[in-house]
């Protein structure tokens, strides 16, 4: 099966006279706050840190081992410390950041929070957070990091990556994206399956018109192995409707600790807390 699979996205296009006038200096003119253009190695960073990861592959029938944490925002003090720890651990394959990398939505914060995280040693992937969607932050974070719903299988693993930030559509029902969520967990080609977005489906920023079929959806996936959100700020794991899904809230940067996922056989799984 493909690497990597994303719904569709729009990118800004700019005249061609234009853009040749501007090339090389996004660093040095902003006509304003919400401009995102970027230098050419900080657009579309989702798909080079998925190829990053294509060169080391994982072996199928191999422990899967990566970092899980959210909501870097503003904390760049604690993005560089992370940074280091993590660069101290061993066996982790890649860094999983479950949304809000930006405090504002704007184009600068998510550049430097990738100033900190270019540093890691392993790749590192995203989903958008319900910040990053501030003002013209969608656009930005298409245009930095790449789609807002996609997956990538690594290994025996599907990572199902998606948008669910529902208050940022004025709950319009379409977010999550439940035929796109629903596709993906039918995909027979991986032996375990995981889940990861910003907003949990328990929280009060998820819209209520979808939350019901998004949960049917998890519970019915026989392969799922549990599900994974940013957005409280705070470590937390359980079953919360009851429905043997297991889901997993990460710690924001400021709370400067993060987890270890360690992944095996159909569904086993063991966390550990690092703090740094």
């Amino acid at each position: 099966m493909p690497l990597f699979t994303s719904s569709s996205f729009l990118r800004p296009l700019l005249p061609a006279a234009t853009a040749l006038l501007l090339s090389g200096c996004a660093d040095l003119l902003e006509f304003s706050p919400n401009d995102y253009r970027s230098p050419g190695d900080q657009q579309d960073l989702t798909v080079k840190n998925l190829a990053r990861l294509q060169a080391a592959p994982l072996p199928p029938g191999d422990t899967l081992r990566f970092v899980f944490t959210g909501d870097s925002q503003r904390f760049y003090d604690e993005a560089e410390a992370l940074v280091k720890s993590v660069n101290q651990q061993a066996g982790i394959q890649f860094v999983l950041i479950a949304g809000d990398i930006s405090d504002f939505g704007m184009g600068r914060e998510m550049r430097w929070v990738d100033d900190h995280l270019r540093k890691l040693s392993v790749p590192y992937l995203t989903v958008i957070g319900n910040h990053d969607q501030v003002g013209n932050g969608r656009e930005a974070y298409q245009h930095i990091f790449g789609p807002l719903n996609y997956s990538f299988t690594y290994g025996d693993t599907q990572f199902i990556m998606t948008d669910t930030n529902g208050r940022e559509y004025n709950f319009n029902g379409q977010v999550p994206d439940l035929p796109w969520v629903q596709q993906q967990l039918a995909d027979n080609g991986a032996r375990r399956q995981i889940i990861v977005s910003h907003v949990p489906p328990q929280d009060e920023d998820f819209d209520p018109a979808v939350r019901d079929g998004y949960v049917r959806l998890l519970r019915e996936a026989p392969r799922l192995a549990f599900e994974m959100n940013g957005h409280r700020h705070s470590f937390s794991i359980g079953q919360p409707f009851n429905d043997g899904i297991t889901y997993i809230n990460s710690n924001g940067f400021e709370k400067n600790q993060y987890v270890v996922v360690t992944v095996w056989g159909d569904k086993e799984f063991r966390l550990k807390h690092v703090q740094f």
